[in-house]
């Protein structure tokens, strides 16, 4: 009887509790509007909603000049209380986008309607920072009051001051877009076509039709959920859907003008832009710094090598532009003097360099792995976004990038891997070549370490050897961080091994900062309670360096993946038998190989040790989805040899 008199009460206020909660949310939904209470259903885990996505191109010939206006409407709907971290607008201009006609307000459910707010306090900023400056401004505005139900409203309008840089259009986006219209209004003597990416399963609606004149070109979509964002995806150009509009050429007066049309359009007006840099004599300094950089080199190779690092190491990279200083680099003379320069203007002097040594050098347009693009697909600026020199010895082009630190000669900026390269050769010719992946084996990591057993501890030794760009982000690590207590915090836990007990005693660093020598560094160090010892047995794991585990992608993971570079690592364990025992067990050796990746474990006994190696060989960049599962595979088969033990057994 007591039992069922302290349970009824007990049932009765979770009742009621369930009740008010049920009461209270019904009567919260119920403040909001029905447009609030309809999207938080459709789409519970979105923060926002784009409910309208107006875009309107408007492109005219008048007197033989394009001029093009592009008219922007978005209206967004917040669905929770992160409403507030969208409050502050940036809208970025520049000499090539000039901002027109900004009208921004929110709307706030109240009453049963929404109220709005409009915008009187618009601030104009120049952009800039420590490492890049160009002409680019924001206008930075608040939305006041936003919360979850309120909304946002934007207008505003563009003039592109050059008909080659009409912009992407976006069809899908990281929240759900309810409606997107896109409207192009071409006069009928302007040339356009529209290249296509990520298109393929969207429900889009398009239409073209010609009317006073022009050709009036329509795109809709409705209800598009959102595109979910994954780290270490290549980057969201592969993802979203989108439609790069391209004016290739236009007529007027009888007369016919290519604009856009190939690749050899954009090398004509690419090279429009160099051809009269570097006219005026060298700067004498300039002069002797080339002679004296060249003088005892053999070869004109060990001299371009020579040059390259010395620009390298003085001329500070420092992103500067404004309007066409975007495309045109800086004479070599200025570069030399302020000792920086943008990626344009490391080209400039590491050709002037050449120059002055009676080296050919040829300034060279690419895209960074950022920009999936081809020049064949797009021949538009928005193909590349970086400029460097190619330099060609015998039958061997080495992709020369100035703007990276400890880069060697071999060995191209890791960003522009596999990518096209846009190669000058004179005025009317050029030549596309695409940039080597460097071959995994380049960029290792070989680990040699002797290890005794101490109680349950392990003390060791090890020399670790980096190469390749291991060797180059271990070199711009410490380059920013060259105290000493911070090195060793980074060795620490950079090259942890067993477990987080592991401890650096003393190191010592060998080639530092050499461009083509390797990295060595040689480390005394203790991994305490690693080692078990049960009895008379003692089990140790010689599997201290589990890397390959950080390959392992998730399994309900929707899009490709991409890394750096390709990899290879070498761990050579070798564990001294203490005195007084024997090898009672040591695991089988195994291999695992497909076309991605292969993994070979090895135990081999001797008198009075046992040395265990891991190879792995990563020899992918990116990894699609089936991909990742082949991968995935394998590196779960390895997790299970990284469980086995050595056990010795007292004699």
């Amino acid at each position: 009887m007591e039992i069922f008199i302290n349970q009824k009460p007990t049932k009765m206020r979770t009742f009621l509790s369930c009740f008010f909660i049920t009461i209270i949310s019904y009567s919260l939904h119920s403040q909001q509007s029905q447009e609030y209470n309809l999207y938080k259903n459709l789409y519970p885990n979105a923060n926002s909603v784009r409910l309208k996505q107006n875009t309107t191109i408007t492109i005219k010939l008048e007197n033989d000049d394009i001029s093009i206006k592009q008219a922007f409407e978005e209206e967004d709907l917040y669905l929770d209380q992160s409403a507030t971290s969208n409050s502050k607008k940036a809208l970025r201009f520049s000499s090539f986008f000039e901002l027109e006609n900004v009208e921004a307000s929110s709307l706030i459910f109240a009453g049963g309607k929404y109220k709005e707010q409009k915008i009187s306090d618009f601030k104009e900023k120049d952009e800039m920072n420590q490492s890049f400056y160009d002409d680019y401004k924001s206008l930075n505005f608040i939305y006041p009051n936003l919360k979850s139900g309120t909304k946002s409203l934007l207008k505003y309008t563009e003039n592109v001051k050059n008909p080659r840089f009409l912009s992407s259009l976006y069809f899908g986006d990281f929240s759900p877009i309810i409606n997107n219209t896109v409207t192009i209004i071409a006069d009928k003597n302007i040339d356009l076509k529209f290249i296509e990416f990520n298109m393929e399963n969207l429900p889009i609606s398009h239409n073209k039709q010609e009317k006073k004149g022009n050709n009036i070109f329509t795109w809709e979509v409705k209800n598009i959920n959102k595109y979910d964002y994954e780290t270490s995806t290549p980057t969201y150009k592969k993802i979203l859907p989108h439609i790069i509009p391209v004016i290739t050429g236009y007529q007027s007066n009888g007369k016919k003008t290519e604009l856009a049309n190939n690749v050899a359009d954009l090398y004509k007006w690419y090279y429009s832009l160099v051809k009269d840099i570097n006219q005026d004599k060298p700067d004498e300094e300039l002069i002797k710094v080339v002679e004296s950089l060249t003088a005892d080199k053999p070869n004109d190779f060990e001299k371009v090598k020579a040059i390259y690092y010395w620009v390298q190491n003085n001329i500070k990279y420092i992103a500067f532009e404004y309007a066409l200083g975007g495309f045109i680099p800086r004479e070599a003379n200025e570069v030399f003097k302020k000792k920086y320069g943008d990626c344009k203007d490391n080209s400039s002097i590491l050709h002037e360099m050449f120059e002055i040594a009676g080296i050919r050098g040829n300034l060279t347009w690419i895209g960074t792995r950022s920009i999936p693009y081809t020049y064949d697909e797009v021949p538009t600026p928005l193909v590349d976004n970086h400029m460097i020199l190619s330099y060609a010895n015998n039958d061997e082009i080495y992709f020369l990038d100035a703007t990276g630190r400890h880069i060697p000669i071999d060995f191209p900026t890791s960003f522009i891997q596999g990518k096209q390269a846009l190669i000058a050769d004179g005025e009317s010719n050029f030549i596309i070549k695409q940039v080597p992946i460097v071959p995994s084996k380049k960029n290792a990591v070989i680990d040699s370490t002797y290890i005794y057993i101490n109680g349950e501890n392990l003390e060791g030794k090890s020399k670790t050897l980096f190469s390749g760009y291991k060797k180059i982000d271990l070199f711009n690590y410490l380059e920013s961080e060259n105290k000493e207590e911070k090195a060793k915090e980074f060795y620490n836990k950079n090259l942890e091994k067993g477990n987080n007990k592991f401890l650096i005693k003393t190191y010592q660093e060998i080639n530092k900062y050499d461009y083509d020598s390797n990295f060595i560094l040689d480390y005394d160090f203790t991994i305490n309670n690693y080692s078990k010892t049960l009895d008379n047995e003692i089990y140790v794991n010689l599997n201290l360096n589990k890397e390959l585990s950080n390959y392992k992608t998730k399994d309900d993971r929707k899009h490709e993946v991409e890394y750096d570079y390709k990899n290879f690592y070498s761990y050579t364990t070798t564990l001294y038998i203490p005195d007084g025992y024997y090898v009672e067990y040591i695991p089988n050796s195994v291999s695992y190989t497909n076309n991605l990746l292969s993994s070979h474990i090895t135990y081999t006994k001797n008198e009075n040790s046992i040395i265990y190696n891991h190879s792995a060989n990563l020899d992918f960049m990116n990894l699609n989805l089936d991909e990742q599962k082949e991968v995935n595979d394998l590196i779960k088969k390895i997790e299970k040899e990284y469980k086995e033990v050595v056990i010795l057994k007292k004699n």
